[in-house]
């Protein structure tokens, strides 16, 4: 984890005196409307449907034990209990108090937390891996590097004001887990033939309204260069991005304006005049930031638990949760495990206080306190003792943060959609409730195997739909919400954009809809092929043709 130092801690501290000000002359009256807008969303603040909605920043979703334990009595005291993870790895809060928010501020200030730069036009919260640091497939661990560019990034005057959002992921690993294909620029550690540490650079990526998978813009960048190769990719941006159309000012419609090659060609003009500047890294600035992480020394352990054996052969409930939430690490004898979100009957992604709170003493006493979000909506243990799952699954279990379904069908993402949200079209909880009850047999789940199905209220695509294997979009119909279906989409090194089947369904179809997605896929799958394997082998046209056949027979039985 990353200990913020004298400097960042100065910062975190004046913006929140800073907010207190503001937020007591604008209740006072000394500002208006229109003059407190920008000051609370630089501090993360928005107006929802019923109430503000404060989102905190969890940087490349890091999080100690400490921290874990504040976001929960903040939930506790100033919320309604719980808590949101969002799908850029924040924790969003729906029910705050405006004239709390100061104190909100306050409290996560004293544990190392912020809501800065979680919302407005500026680079937005630095992502990666959840697993870094301790995957097996790990080139080069990325938190070191997430934490330079946030730090870069936080405050940059020149791109406070960006003509839109603007959101970065850095992976490490040969697979990519942080959807470095889908954001604005995509940081992709590499080494070079001679050993040399670089990155891949990806820009123009981003779903919403116009989804589109990012570009290679440079093969390689040095390491010591990559501050000013994304200053120079943000300066064209800056220069020649849509400010006059908020529907067309990403930087991914830049790119797709001016092709590739000609966006590729004005970021290295740019990069000429920025080449060995003032945000050249250097090899102690690496190690200046790297000294701020305290990860633990693990003891060594077995690298074959005799104990861990005796469970998973006599447990099948065991069994099946290490199967699904438990996953490999690069030390011998640990683990990385998942904390399931996704409880039957709960909203995607919430957790409530009294979760918050089992989440910290299951880091302090299995995990060497530290824990990780996830863009899937999750929690993640990121090194625990193999000779501990067991203990570790009991308490998980007991506190409704165990359900064996990561990667399953009922792993949904969604957004808060129009339960919360003003800008959404139709709402997502409810649909994604609907699904999951469906979907309640555990054996069924694991027959069907791996599928990502992925909600959006609204084409701002905050559940991530079109990267889903089923992603479903609200939409409005005079009035109503009805859900446009895609099928096809895929996240990581496979990173696609899912293809729309047909017309929208009524809510009350959805259920139906996926069974019947479903079965297409189980009764044309190969052995041990995947949801979104068969639908690359055999396309879109038969789940289309089943489903809206299917669709048509219900009709006329309700007739």
């Amino acid at each position: 984890m990353y200990q913020y130092d004298e400097y960042d801690q100065r910062i975190v501290d004046e913006r929140v005196a800073q907010f207190r000000d503001q937020t007591s002359r604008y209740l006072s009256g000394e500002l208006s409307e229109d003059e407190f807008r920008p000051l609370r969303l630089q501090n993360g603040l928005y107006i929802q449907r019923y109430a503000p909605m404060l989102r905190v920043a969890v940087p490349y979703g890091n999080l100690r034990s400490d921290q874990l334990r504040m976001l929960g009595h903040i939930a506790r005291k100033y919320d309604r209990g719980y808590a949101h993870v969002s799908t850029r790895q924040n924790i969003q809060y729906n029910w705050p108090k405006l004239e709390d928010v100061p104190e909100i501020l306050g409290l996560l200030s004293s544990v190392q937390m912020h809501a800065i730069q979680t919302s407005g036009n500026c680079i937005r919260n630095v992502t990666a891996d959840p697993f870094a640091g301790v995957a097996g497939d790990e080139h080069i661990d990325p938190r070191p590097w997430c934490e330079i560019v946030r730090q870069w990034s936080t405050f940059h005057p020149e791109f406070a004001f960006l003509p839109r959002k603007f959101k970065i992921a850095v992976n490490g690993a040969e697979h990519d887990r942080a959807i470095i294909r889908a954001h604005d620029i995509g940081l992709d550690l590499i080494r070079d033939a001679g050993g040399n540490i670089g990155f891949r650079v990806l820009v123009g990526g981003g779903l919403g309204r116009t989804p589109i998978i990012g570009e290679e813009v440079s093969s390689f960048v040095p390491w010591q260069q990559i501050l000013n190769y994304c200053e120079a990719v943000l300066r064209v941006y800056n220069l020649h991005g849509r400010r006059d159309n908020a529907y067309k000012a990403r930087i991914k419609i830049l790119v797709k304006a001016l092709g590739v090659e000609e966006f590729a060609r004005q970021v290295e003009a740019e990069f000429v005049h920025l080449k060995d500047g003032p945000s050249t890294l250097t090899q102690a600035e690496i190690e200046r930031v790297a000294s701020r992480f305290d990860d633990p020394e693990l003891p060594p352990e077995p690298a074959h638990s005799e104990a861990h054996a005796a469970h998973l052969a006599s447990n099948k409930a065991f069994a099946t949760w290490v199967g699904r939430n438990v996953r490999a690490h690069k030390t011998e004898g640990y683990a990385s495990v998942v904390l399931s979100l996704k409880t039957h009957g709960v909203a995607p992604g919430d957790i409530t206080a009294e979760q918050f709170d089992t989440a910290a003493d299951l880091a302090d006493r299995y995990a060497f306190g530290e824990a990780r979000s996830t863009h899937e909506q999750n929690l993640v243990l990121a090194s625990v003792r193999q000779a501990d799952l067991y203990e570790v699954w009991q308490q998980a279990r007991a506190a409704g943060l165990a359900s064996p379904n990561i990667g399953l069908l009922t792993d949904i993402i969604a957004c808060p959609g129009g339960d919360f949200c003003a800008l959404a079209n139709a709402k997502s909880i409810p649909i994604a409730t609907a699904i999951q009850a469906r979907f309640d047999d555990l054996d069924y789940l694991h027959d069907i195997g791996e599928i990502e199905v992925n909600i959006s209220g609204c084409m701002n695509a905050c559940g991530h739909h079109h990267v889903g294997h089923i992603g479903v979009l609200g939409v409005d119909k005079n009035g109503s919400e009805w859900y446009q279906v895609t099928i096809g989409g895929d996240q990581g090194n496979q990173a696609a954009l899912g293809k729309v089947i047909g017309p929208s369904f009524a809510a009350a179809e959805m259920p139906d809809v996926i069974s019947s997605l479903i079965n297409t896929y189980t009764d044309n799958r190969h052995p041990d092929e995947r949801f979104i394997d068969t639908v690359r082998r055999i396309g879109i046209e038969p789940f289309k043709t089943r489903v809206y056949a299917e669709r048509e027979q219900r009709k006329e039985a309700h007739v």
